[in-house]
């Protein structure tokens, strides 16, 4: 089955790809996962249309992501498989179909994109990658036969306990090639010899694989502008909460795992607000290098001054506090928990975040630790850039 129809030479080798030595962290762009833009936006109103006007024709082009190198493409393709929600939110972003396929379909949340004008995607179709005992079918790939797969392939190989290079080679000779970088942690061992995309930079590859490029540019001047924003929020930094991430298993939580604020994209609305980190000011390990767990008394000794609960995002904030925030109010150790007395106690935001579902995220987290009430961002312009309807 020697398909291919969109791919017509990567550079990666199968020796380059299990050494992950495609692009070193300091490769120009981005490598210290800054996402403070300065895009500028040219050309036409897109319309709507298939493509961006600027997009450079219907010829081959290529795409250069570590770990894969460069990926030559004949036509821009049409259907796809994804990683996870960062890539997929970028899709939607883009304004093109959502993926056949994530990693964990049920960790893309939709319901963020509730609020912003015609803008929705179902995710009920797509196809979970993650099978059961840590494997993923090769067949599936076949099956879906996508145009090109947005996934880490170094990702693949260390979390799927099935695959081999071989399979990889494979899929992208059989099927077609992968394209992907795997940026929501900075805690993967098998991630130090390549370097780390921001969530812009992702984005901006993203929109050159499906011929987008304008949409990103417009993507890119509203994040400029919402950054300048936030400069203007984040208050001195004696006054700045120290806040403790941690997932939080169902809703009576006894065990967490810590997740200590790094330079991965799923962290970036924390970073931008310049929380302090409580886990960071202690000898607790981060769970994506450990894969450690905390318990109450733990946490007591730390004492953050907010919790931040990962875990509960197919939760309404209502909910989330009359199940989870009420089972540690009624907690003998936790209910002594600063945070817990002071009504400090939130949703801690998803893995995954591309730049619709960051705007989002990085409102709500303002409204929950510096107490911000207004909008930040225009709901409208964001359905506007997505529709290929915008002036500039």
């Amino acid at each position: 089955m020697q398909r291919r129809r969109f791919l017509t030479g990567a550079t990666a080798t199968a020796g380059a790809l299990l050494a992950g030595c495609a692009g070193g962290a300091s490769e120009g762009g981005d490598g210290n996962g800054s996402d403070r833009t300065t895009g500028s936006t040219t050309g036409t109103t897109t319309g709507g249309s298939t493509t961006d006007t600027n997009s450079g024709g219907s010829g081959a082009y290529s795409v250069s992501m570590a770990p894969m190198g460069e990926v030559t493409f004949e036509g821009v393709p049409q259907t796809w498989v994804a990683n996870n929600g960062s890539w997929a939110d970028m899709g939607a972003a883009l304004g093109v179909e959502p993926p056949k396929a994530l990693w964990l379909p049920e960790r893309y949340h939709t319901q963020y994109y509730d609020g912003i004008p015609g803008v929705s995607v179902d995710t009920s179709q797509m196809t979970t990658l993650f099978g059961d005992g840590g494997s993923v079918s090769k067949e599936t790939y076949y099956q879906l036969d996508g145009d090109v797969h947005v996934q880490d392939p170094t990702f693949l190989l260390n979390r799927a306990k099935n695959w081999k290079q071989a399979d990889i080679d494979e899929i992208t000779n059989n099927v077609a090639p992968f394209v992907g970088n795997t940026g929501f942690s900075r805690g993967y061992s098998w991630h130090e010899d390549y370097r780390y995309y921001s969530l812009y930079d992702a984005f901006g590859k993203l929109a050159t694989v499906f011929k987008r490029e304008q949409r990103y540019r417009a993507f890119s001047k509203l994040h400029d502008e919402f950054q300048s924003q936030l400069s203007n929020i984040v208050p001195s930094k004696s006054e700045r909460p120290a806040v403790a991430i941690l997932w939080a298993e169902g809703n009576q939580p006894e065990q967490f795992s810590p997740y200590l604020i790094g330079k991965g994209t799923s962290f970036k609305q924390w970073r931008d607000l310049e929380v302090r980190d409580a886990l960071a000011e202690t000898d607790v390990e981060n769970f994506h290098a450990s894969r450690a767990q905390v318990d109450y008394e733990t946490l007591l000794e730390i004492d953050p001054e907010m919790l931040l609960l990962r875990g509960h995002e197919d939760q309404t904030a209502t909910k989330f506090q009359n199940t989870v925030v009420q089972s540690l109010r009624n907690h003998e150790i936790a209910s002594d928990l600063t945070a817990v007395k002071n009504g400090d106690v939130y949703r801690g935001g998803p893995l995954y975040q591309g730049p619709i579902t960051n705007l989002v995220l990085t409102e709500r987290a303002a409204k929950q630790v510096y107490g911000v009430s207004k909008e930040l961002f225009d709901r409208k312009r964001v359905a506007d850039i997505v529709a290929g309807e915008f002036s500039q």
